[in-house]
């Protein structure tokens, strides 16, 4: 009791430190570091740094598919989000829905055996996004090393099996797979770059075609 009382200040000061930085909760007085602004459905990060749930989901969906993303303060990968435990007892549908997401993201990159499980559960997901990716001519990933890697995959699947429809010449099964491969990411990082050139053609001929209209 003696030393609480002689030091005032500094008790004062570690009871508002502990409620700034809120075991429980996002910091009392921040805000979230992607929109900045309040948090909505808060969600710490296993770094420390706390988001909005839809937030930090929204910036996974533009960095690498089949990664989790990185910290957006400390660049540190994120393998868990921990919801607000507040969160858990609302019944709202958005917010279940959003929980629904954040428990997905935590299930794909848990490691292990149910991280693995989960990843096969989620493959058509992880080939929509990689195909996605591919195809965005600003993504720095080209997926060509995954791909190579499916590809291959795919060859020994190939010859494991009775089957010989597949022409391949003096080249061999593998090769074969191996440029097609290659060549499917050619062609669809070419598709992304087309479809980005119409975007831009369509958006000026739409601002060309306001622009008599404001004089």
């Amino acid at each position: 009791m003696e030393e609480d009382a002689s030091n005032p200040v500094e008790n004062s000061g570690e009871r508002k430190g502990e409620t700034i930085e809120g075991k429980d909760g996002p910091p009392v007085d921040d805000c979230c570091p992607i929109c900045f602004g309040d948090f909505t459905i808060p969600c710490k990060a296993n770094c420390g740094h706390w988001y909005c749930a839809n937030c930090i989901l929204q910036f996974w969906n533009y960095s690498s598919a089949s990664k989790p993303c990185k910290c957006p303060m400390c660049s540190r990968y994120i393998n868990r989000l921990t919801p607000e435990p507040s969160l858990c007892h609302q019944q709202e549908q958005e917010v279940a829905e959003v929980l629904k997401n954040v428990l997905r993201y935590n299930l794909l990159f848990v490691g292990g055996a149910r991280g693995l499980v989960q990843k096969v559960y989620e493959l058509p997901f992880f080939i929509k996004r990689i195909f996605a990716a591919m195809m965005d001519p600003d993504t720095e990933d080209s997926y060509l090393h995954e791909m190579r890697l499916v590809a291959m995959f795919l060859s020994v699947l190939y010859a494991a099996t009775p089957f010989d429809f597949i022409p391949t010449g003096s080249l061999g099964i593998v090769r074969v797979f191996d440029y097609t491969a290659i060549a499917l990411v050619f062609i669809l990082r070419l598709i992304g770059i087309y479809r980005r050139r119409r975007l831009t053609q369509r958006v000026r001929r739409l601002a060309a075609a306001a622009q008599p209209s404001n004089e």
